[in-house]
């Protein structure tokens, strides 16, 4: 079984695969919980290649790996899931293809019938952000923080905030059911990336894991 709760790292553009995969170590041996791969610019033999190595590396923490965008290289390597974006496969399409048993994230931004239309296609969790500036990504909606307890009271499936999170201002999105924080710079840029993981996934009680 896969817990989908806690800290969700998302790996930043680095073409290094070993400094990639020890930073993601260093990050689960502090707790993260879930890994997606995210490399924008990646070459496709770099990204399988990447992919490839923290699959393993997950599987030896029994974590999740999530494939961003990705459909064809989630199914060859055979990741525990898919995330995809606004202007990606939509989630019902998606589903149809991994199948049910994978994990299918989707993003939401800061938009409630996205969110809808997502949990109707068959996502197993959903992204809201983002909230907060960004030192990686660049978001073009400003997400309000009040959506994180209107989507905790109308869904069912664990959600996750994404978007310049710290370890101080993620605090009350979880306070109003964020189960999920994912961070990039946060975790990966940190002088120590395992005290980081540590004191994110402290902010969790272990209790609320949601299991897929």
């Amino acid at each position: 079984m896969k817990q989908l709760a806690g800290l969700y790292i998302v790996t930043p553009d680095w073409d290094d695969t070993q400094r990639l995969v020890d930073v993601t170590e260093k990050a689960l041996a502090g707790g993260a919980n879930v890994v997606q791969y995210r490399h924008k610019t990646a070459t496709p033999a770099l990204r399988k290649e990447q992919a490839q190595a923290l699959l393993a590396l997950c599987r030896r923490f029994e974590k999740p790996f999530i494939v961003n965008d990705h459909l064809d290289l989630c199914l060859e390597i055979d990741a525990d899931g898919l995330h995809v974006g606004g202007t990606d496969i939509s989630v019902a399409a998606a589903r149809a293809q991994i199948g049910a048993d994978k994990i299918l994230g989707a993003s939401c931004y800061g938009d409630l019938a996205l969110a809808r239309t997502a949990v109707a296609g068959g996502a197993s969790y959903i992204a809201f952000g983002g909230f907060y500036p960004s030192r990686i990504k660049k978001y073009a909606v400003t997400t309000q923080p009040e959506i994180v307890a209107i989507a905790h009271a109308e869904f069912a499936l664990p959600q996750v905030v994404i978007g310049g999170m710290t370890l101080e201002n993620c605090q009350p999105l979880i306070a109003n059911g964020a189960e999920m924080v994912a961070v990039i710079s946060s975790v990966y840029m940190a002088d120590n990336p395992r005290a980081a993981a540590q004191s994110f996934s402290a902010l969790f009680p272990q209790s609320d894991a949601v299991s897929v």
